[in-house]
């Protein structure tokens, strides 16, 4: 198998070539979660959208339509470093319309499906966006702010039904070549701009090149040992690295991947078994929720086919170590691994735990695949002690180019040549990376620095708890001090009593000093939308309070 390409697209095309008819993606369109409680009634019923409900491609028709997008591209004038930008939910053409762009020479800049209308005004501006796709369920906020975006010069709408103020995607790009452009890139140009996730503000905007993507393939695979027979479930949104850069480990061995549209855990497992899934890469609310719907007796894991089911891992945030203990109780001959990672570094793994490691739950892990790390001081460059906090700071072909436009903000956290700070705080113990909080999570109470995911990593161990989020109050004495925000799981009760109770197992200077029981928000890619918390419980709440305003 060729091991070196210049650029990402040059793997797609040795696919197309090397197994033209073998299925590069599935998509697997779930129901109305409201109205069919199982797949077989959703086929009966008329309503379902008029596509078919399982949809797959080739590796040869996978190529073609990315040829024919790029081809489209290149004949409506844009050139190398253009911005394409990306609005679609996961679909069958999200990734073709993606590599498009790429060999084409442009930029693919995809954008988050939970953007406001001002949002993706922002984030087209702020990325010099000259051409937006978008799907059927972008169309109101689109229209929007679709006088307000001039930089914008092609809207492309992929559905039917185009809105007036776009153009149909599908009519257009059938016309094109389905040849390979003659534009070869180097693994120096730029490929993406990807953005921050936003949860402390407006998002940045992130520069990949292509080296980063390619590395991004040869650490996934390498970590977690895809081969062509290997089948990956897909079920975050692509447009962010964690997803896409975990699918780029089966992309480069040619292996099959599911694309689900939903995140219900029965139809989790039903995919995992009629698909013959191999690796599956959760979030912890799924997690939590496979389990609890196995406890339930909702899901019966006699009803489906999983022996083939080999690995299940978890990125995007911290991972409560009760966690895995009891998915290992439940599915005792799956690996286990854990990533680390950020948009900045091009996604997950430049970190992880490592299938032999699972006696090290805890430990976000050690070094990735070509990755250095190091955990440093104030300064962001001279390493602490050992076993002492300070920040993750790493270094590997994955580290971003730049933030565009934004020196001060590069210079910010590329502090000494190659190296990126993370804005993790960590330790190191035993030769393994445990992640400690957030630098801006802290909580300063009385004079101790308290580490928000430790408690939470405490918290989570009751059985009664579903999720919990850990954020700083106000406090005249103390600064500050810890409110858990709780979340219970269905159909069962915890009383402030009881769960003061059960916190007595933590330091004392460690225990919240208040609890509220309320739902945790998490974005698309599972992280805890703490700043929100902040704002609904926090000092702007009490200011609010404080002035008569009602939230």
């Amino acid at each position: 198998m060729k091991e070196e390409f210049a650029n990402i697209t040059e793997i797609l095309e040795r696919n197309a070539r090397e197994w033209p008819d073998d299925v590069a993606l599935v998509e697997i369109d779930t129901p109305d979660e409201g109205r069919h409680k199982t797949w077989k009634e959703a086929e009966l019923v008329e309503s379902v959208p008029d596509r078919s409900f399982r949809v797959e491609m080739t590796w040869r028709e996978f190529d073609d339509k990315a040829n024919r997008f790029a081809n489209f591209l290149l004949s409506r004038g844009y050139t190398r470093g253009d911005k394409v930008a990306i609005l679609l939910m996961n679909c069958l053409e999200w990734l073709p319309i993606y590599f498009g762009v790429l060999k084409a020479g442009c930029m693919a800049v995809p954008l988050n499906f939970r953007y406001t209308a001002d949002e993706i005004k922002y984030c087209l501006g702020l990325s010099d966006a000259q051409a937006l796709v978008f799907g059927p369920e972008f169309t109101g906020r689109v229209e929007q702010i679709a006088d307000r975006i001039p930089l914008v010069r092609t809207r492309l709408y992929v559905g039917e039904d185009c809105p007036t103020f776009a153009e149909s995607y599908p009519n257009l790009v059938k016309y094109a070549s389905a040849e390979s452009p003659a534009v070869r890139m180097t693994p120096e140009d730029e490929a993406a701009i990807y953005f921050s996730s936003g949860t402390t503000g407006f998002p940045k905007a992130i520069v990949l090149q292509h080296r980063c993507l390619l590395h991004s393939c040869r650490c996934e695979q390498k970590h977690h040992g895809q081969t062509k027979d290997d089948v990956f479930l897909c079920i975050p949104p692509l447009y962010h690295t964690g997803a896409k850069m975990h699918w780029f480990g089966s992309f480069l061995v040619g292996g099959r991947s599911v694309l689900l549209k939903g995140v219900r855990p029965e139809w989790i497992v039903r995919a995992v078994s009629e698909e013959k899934c191999t690796i599956v890469w959760l979030l912890v609310p799924w997690a939590q929720d496979i389990l609890d719907a196995i406890d339930r007796g909702d899901v019966k894991l006699d009803e489906y086919r999983l022996s083939q089911w080999r690995l299940m891992h978890i990125g995007a945030q911290p991972v409560p170590p009760a966690l895995i203990k009891r998915w290992k109780k439940v599915f005792p001959h799956h690996d286990y691994d854990t990533n680390y990672g950020l948009s900045e570094s091009t996604g997950p793994g430049a970190v992880h735990l490592g299938v032999e490691n699972i006696d090290h739950v805890g430990a976000i892990g050690v070094a990735g695949y070509g990755w250095q790390t190091k955990i440093v001081g104030k300064d962001g460059i001279t390493p602490v002690e050992p076993g002492k906090v300070g920040e993750l700071a790493l270094k590997g072909p994955g580290v971003m180019k730049e933030y565009y436009h934004n020196p001060e903000a590069t210079a910010e956290i590329m502090k000494e040549p190659g190296w990126l700070l993370t804005g993790d705080m960590a330790e190191e113990r035993d030769g393994f990376i445990y992640l400690v909080d957030r630098a801006k999570d802290v909580i300063i109470t009385g004079g101790e620095n308290l580490y928000p995911v430790q408690i939470e990593d405490f918290v989570r161990a009751n059985p009664k708890v579903k999720d919990v989020a850990v954020i700083g109050l106000p406090d005249a004495r103390l600064g500050e001090i810890a409110a858990a925000i709780v979340s219970v799981k269905e159909g069962m009760s915890l009383t402030e009593a009881e769960f003061n109770e059960f916190c007595l197992g933590l330091p004392r200077y460690k225990r919240p000093r208040k609890v509220i029981f309320a739902d945790v928000p998490r974005n698309p890619t599972g992280k805890i939308e703490k700043p929100k918390l902040r704002k609904m419980y926090g000092a702007d709440a009490l200011v609010a309070q404080q002035n008569g305003i009602v939230a």
